[in-house]
């Protein structure tokens, strides 16, 4: 209970690089029980990069949206099926500095093992996934400007959305 006797609503938080995390904070943000998106960066060797750090690709970061969720509307494993239609998982970008990389940054075991069983039937079904996973460290957000991109600038990234994958 809180502080005046109402019941605290419970939040979990997942964390995901897709490539450019403008568009997929967007995605995630219009997500049932998705409680706020907020995008910066994770997964990299340097304290609080800036933007124009990362896009030197000299930090390790990878672009990413740290979503925070009410899990009595939606699981991490719905939204880790969303993440994995949303872009393209087969596509290795870790050679061009990793900054677009496509990583599941888990925050405990069981999103661990859900984004492996996703994996897995991504697998079965003839994909050979390049996504990432790794252990959830330090998120470090974006500038502000950088936050609620899209909306901020009129933007539907909608328009170009088209679900990929075969799951089961």
């Amino acid at each position: 209970m809180g502080a005046n006797g109402s019941r605290e609503k419970k939040t979990a938080v997942a964390t995901f690089a897709a490539g450019c995390f403008w568009s997929k904070e967007y995605f995630f943000s219009r997500q049932k029980g998705v409680l706020k998106t907020k995008v910066g960066f994770t997964g990299g060797h340097t304290s609080n990069p800036s933007y124009k750090e990362v896009c030197r690709k000299e930090t390790g970061h990878a672009e990413a949206v740290e979503v925070t969720y009410d899990p009595e509307q939606t699981t991490f494993a719905e939204l880790a099926r969303y993440f994995f239609n949303m872009h393209d998982p087969t596509v290795d970008r870790t050679g061009r500095g990793g900054q677009y990389r496509s990583a599941i940054f888990y925050h405990d075991e069981d999103q661990l093992a859900a984004a492996k069983k996703l994996m897995h039937q991504l697998s079965q079904n003839g994909y050979r996934v390049a996504t990432t996973l790794e252990p959830a460290g330090e998120f470090w957000p974006a500038e502000a400007r950088h936050q609620k991109y899209c909306e901020a600038r009129g933007m539907n990234p909608q328009d170009r959305f088209t679900p990929r994958l075969q799951m089961n």
